[in-house]
């Protein structure tokens, strides 16, 4: 499934179905990505809410005590953090053996975590890139993987989170907007792959609109000076 999610209607649609999954979701054991600021801390926090079991990880691991502190308040199962960069592969696998210890299985694998980019005019570094792709992209694919085998034994789901960029090649996004091209990619094909094998895994990619943050700002500002 492919859910794009903006404004209006679609986004009351998106709490209409945050009600519905909220009893689905009591005492299910989460992992959410780039959870230290933003949408993954976000996510967090709605997943304490329904009271979820929920592992976070990100590179600050004083910016995930405070998360888990939070969910723990807001009525979360349980809160457990891993802190440590995904541009290492075996941290991204270390990840969900994790979860197996601390919460004794998973039921859902959330990946929003994103390297950091730029907007302005593609510069030719293609180390730059290839940095991006390991954590946007080949993180992504590290934790499926490891993940895989313990979805498959709870019928569990598999949430990455995206972009319109990953659907139309914005200018200044270049590298970013690669990334995300693969994402969807990789997991559009495997969905289709597991419903032929007829695994119980579900994978549902949300395609994300424009934020209101300082980068996107920045962008919207190059865009018009140009």
């Amino acid at each position: 499934t492919a859910v794009f999610l903006g404004q209006g209607r679609e986004f009351a649609r998106c709490r209409v179905g945050m009600l519905v999954w909220a009893e689905m979701l009591k005492g299910k054991r989460v992992i959410v990505t780039g959870a230290s600021t933003g949408i993954g801390e976000q996510m967090a926090y709605h997943l304490a809410r329904m009271g979820a079991h929920v592992l976070v990880t990100a590179r600050t691991e004083a910016r995930l005590q405070k998360v888990i502190t939070r969910c723990l308040e807001l009525g979360a199962a349980s809160a457990q953090y891993v802190s440590g960069s995904m541009e290492d592969e075996a941290f991204a696998e270390h990840v969900v053996k994790e979860a197996e210890v601390v919460l004794g299985g998973l039921d859902m694998l959330i990946l929003n975590h994103v390297g950091n980019s730029y907007f302005n005019y593609f510069d030719g570094d293609v180390g730059h890139v290839q940095k991006l792709l390991k954590i946007n992209f080949l993180s992504y694919v590290a934790m499926t993987v490891s993940a895989l085998p313990r979805l498959k034994d709870s019928g569990g789901s598999i949430v990455v989170v995206s972009s319109m960029a990953g659907k139309v090649g914005f200018p200044f996004t270049a590298p970013y907007s690669a990334t995300k091209f693969a994402l969807d990619g990789f997991f559009s094909s495997l969905r289709q792959e597991l419903a032929i094998q007829k695994a119980d895994v579900s994978i549902t990619l949300c395609i994300l609109g424009f934020i209101d943050t300082g980068k996107t700002s920045a962008m919207w500002t190059l865009l018009i000076r140009n």
